[in-house]
């Protein structure tokens, strides 16, 4: 790995870690960058599991506000992120590598139309609440939650690009609590899903070492940017740099093929 790889590398953890925290998507910025530099896509992808936990912890500390009031919440959507992070954790070394290098585009893809969809998303759910009344007390989001949570988490233990998307979208729609208290629990989840994803890999993967350590510097350092600013970044100028740089990534995929 070259002096400029490495610098490119950590820059991307630091902006992977920022994004992460306000809404997610942060993969979409380190993996083309690992693909870039050589690492073949599933040892970029576990390396990038492992390398931003501890962004992701970054983040949530720096929401750690948010979260006050919320332990029950955390404790029950955790084990359901949890089951399901492990499972798309299993599900990626379980499938063939051909099969990897095959679903990721278009698991990219999916990605960025929920990343561009976003806003339409938000107003939907602005729609949904004016006409059910806004009420203040929340809600905990019934069985279609936890199930919309479970495939969430499964597809966050096998990939990740957008898995904040996801949350945020489902948590939006069926929660009935502020934003920010929302994305603060997203946060956690995305703890508990990549963490319980980068110990399995632990096992049973090969990581490349550098990567994972200037990843887990900069998504650290991601993190806690991402807290300071997450409520000042415009958002459609987020959205259109994860947007260009995933497609940069589905270009580079198929290219190798």
């Amino acid at each position: 790995m070259s002096i400029w790889e490495a610098l490119a590398i950590f820059a991307a953890g630091i902006g992977a870690g920022t994004i992460n925290t306000i809404v997610g998507s942060g993969t979409l910025f380190t993996f083309p960058v690992l693909l870039a530099a050589g690492l073949p896509p599933i040892t970029a992808n576990v390396s990038n599991t492992l390398g931003l936990v501890s962004g992701n912890v970054s983040g949530a500390i720096g929401y750690r506000r948010e979260l006050r009031g919320q332990r029950r919440r955390v404790l029950r959507f955790g084990l359901t992120a949890l089951i399901g992070g492990l499972a798309g954790a299993i599900l990626l070394l379980a499938l063939p590598s051909r099969a990897f290098d095959t679903i990721v585009p278009a698991l990219i893809g999916l990605a960025l139309i929920l990343v561009v969809l976003q806003p339409r998303l938000a107003r939907a759910l602005a729609r949904r609440r004016e006409r059910n009344g806004t009420a203040d007390a929340p809600t905990e989001g019934g069985v279609a939650l936890l199930l919309g949570l479970l495939l969430a988490s499964a597809y966050g233990g096998y990939f990740g690009a957008a898995q904040g998307v996801l949350y945020l979208s489902l948590m939006g729609l069926l929660l009935r609590d502020d934003l920010q208290r929302v994305n603060a629990l997203k946060n956690v989840l995305a703890v508990v899903v990549n963490g319980v994803a980068a110990l399995f890999f632990l096992f049973v993967a090969d990581f490349d070492w550098t990567a994972v350590l200037l990843i887990a510097v900069g998504s650290t350092l991601g993190g806690q940017l991402g807290a300071r600013i997450g409520r000042r970044l415009p958002p459609t100028a987020l959205r259109g740099v994860i947007v260009v740089v995933g497609v940069v990534a589905i270009v580079q995929m198929l290219l190798k093929h």
